[in-house]
């Protein structure tokens, strides 16, 4: 979906609403990304997290592959893989693999962040060694050399290939929520994806993105798209009531699952909330006026939105909403 010269593309989180288990969330993912597929959003991000039990989503790779076999033609992948935890051959093999399966769908985000608390990214190193970010940019490089079938003459990966072979790569995207990570995807000639809804203020590290952007082979000019927190409703009370179920959930530390809605009583309007992130909350004509005002700020190709709430049908009206709203 492409709506004035914006695409429309949705982030997954995979949240596990309280009452519900994790199975179910995981479910809830592949029929959400069945749903929008046919609303004509034009890709699917599913995140990474460990060590969250709001979050189900801890094996990206494993759940684009379910949401790929589900859908037809909307663009799957990784939004993103926390590259710090994994081997760079690992990490392309796992996506050529989805390539083979899914020609021409995939697309690969790397992420720097570790998407847990230090323990749980300790642990989840092969040799107990949580240092893995510092290498970022070479594990980038490898991974693109690897996808392209490119030997690299050195180092542990000297001669190795990442199997099987596709006729074609993935699409590579690297996510950021700083200038370090933004400054990787100038330097490597690639798309680079914004956490507006971690950092609201990365307009102007997009700027300094383009201007230092180095044209690769798979890019001659800079890509942008930028990740927005969206909660869309009929009316502003029944938006009111999903943002006050993700601000308690966020107050506990984002740990447990998704809270049920507070009652209508003790919450009714937009007025009395202030998101602790960057949001965007409302009806579906302030929501639109309010996301063109985001798209128009990063000078962005495509908004990427994440919604979180504790009830699915809540989740899939959202993004109905927003879409019917776009295609006026």
């Amino acid at each position: 979906m492409r709506i004035c010269g914006v695409r429309l593309s949705v982030l997954d989180q995979t949240p596990v609403p309280e009452g519900v288990s994790p199975a179910q969330a995981l479910r809830n993912s592949v029929d959400l990304a069945t749903f929008v597929d046919e609303l004509g959003y034009h890709r699917y991000w599913v995140a990474e997290h460990h060590g969250m039990h709001g979050l189900a989503g801890s094996s990206p790779e494993i759940l684009i592959g379910h949401i790929a076999e589900n859908t037809h033609q909307i663009r799957v992948g990784s939004g993103g893989v926390m590259l710090s935890h994994y081997s760079p051959l690992k990490v392309a093999e796992n996506f050529q693999v989805l390539q083979a399966l899914h020609p021409n769908r995939i697309d690969m985000g790397l992420g720097r962040a570790p998407g847990s608390d230090a323990r749980t990214a300790y642990a989840l190193q092969s040799f107990g060694n949580a240092s893995g970010s510092d290498r970022y940019l070479e594990s980038v490089i490898e991974i693109r050399t690897l996808l392209r079938r490119e030997t690299i003459e050195t180092g542990p990966l000297a001669g190795v290939e990442a199997l099987p072979l596709t006729e074609t790569m993935p699409e590579l995207w690297l996510l950021a929520s700083s200038e370090g990570s933004a400054s990787v995807a100038a330097h490597c000639g690639l798309p680079l994806s914004w956490a507006h809804f971690i950092n609201g203020n990365g307009a102007e590290t997009c700027n300094l993105y383009r201007k230092h952007f180095r044209p690769s082979f798979e890019h001659s000019d800079p890509v942008v798209s930028v990740g927005v927190n969206v909660l869309c409703a009929e009316s502003e009370e029944e938006a009111a009531l999903m943002l006050a179920s993700l601000e308690r959930w966020r107050k506990d530390g984002l740990r447990g699952p998704i809270p049920k809605s507070v009652n209508k009583e003790s919450q009714s309007s937009l007025s009395v909330l202030s998101p602790s992130r960057p949001m965007v909350v409302g009806t579906p004509a302030s929501v639109h006026e309010q996301l063109l005002s985001v798209a128009n700020a990063y000078e962005a190709e495509e908004l990427l939105i994440v919604t979180i709430c504790h009830d699915h049908d809540q989740r899939k009206n959202s993004y109905r909403l927003i879409a019917e709203q776009f295609n006026q």
